[in-house]
């Protein structure tokens, strides 16, 4: 028995009814049709997986850029804040 418990003779026996029936060159088309189609489908899945990963690498880089200018305006404050320090005690500290 075979997949689904068809015989491989019975298989073979369909397989000849569909090729009489619509004819070798009306298979090809519908092959050509369906690997098309599956070729669109994966590329599309890929271009989709790509936009994804790059949206994140984007966010990461924005959630960076965030950080170090916050880091950075810190750092300024606490300039400002020495030469207030520096202004009050008469300039020498």
């Amino acid at each position: 028995m075979g997949p689904g418990g068809i015989s491989p003779w019975s298989l073979l026996l369909i397989l000849v009814i569909v090729l009489l029936l619509f004819g070798t060159k009306k298979l090809r088309n519908v092959g050509t049709d369906l690997g098309g189609a599956l070729k669109g489908f994966k590329s599309a899945m890929n271009e989709g997986e790509k936009a994804a990963k790059d949206s994140k690498a984007e966010a990461e880089n924005l959630e960076e850029s965030n950080d170090s200018t916050q880091s950075a305006s810190t750092g300024s404050t606490a300039h400002r804040e020495q030469v207030n320090d520096r202004d009050k005690t008469g300039g020498n500290a």
